[in-house]
């Protein structure tokens, strides 16, 4: 089953390589999304694929992170099912 769903991270998650690596890990569990920091000092994103993989990525997102990231919180929203990916790899947006 594959779904998607959206996520911001809150903490010390800019300056700090958080999108390199959400980008790397996203890749490594072959996951299609895109991730993008924020005005308000959070990364956001959004993550496809399939179910045991998004929420492995999201437990990623919630506790490991970059290695100089603080981590206060993920939220995750707009959780559904998917018939296919809308994205072709995993890429940070400006």
């Amino acid at each position: 089953m594959l779904i998607g769903v959206d996520f911001e991270v809150y903490g010390r998650v800019q300056g700090v390589f958080f999108r390199k690596y959400t980008q790397k890990r996203g890749k490594e569990l072959g996951l299609k999304g895109w991730c993008m920091n924020t005005d308000d000092g959070t990364v956001v994103g959004h993550l496809e694929g399939e179910k045991d993989k998004v929420e492995e990525m999201k437990k990623w997102l919630r506790y490991t992170g970059s290695p100089q990231s603080a981590i206060d919180k993920a939220e995750f929203r707009n959780e559904k099912e998917i018939s296919q990916p809308s994205f072709h790899g995993f890429e940070i947006r400006k």
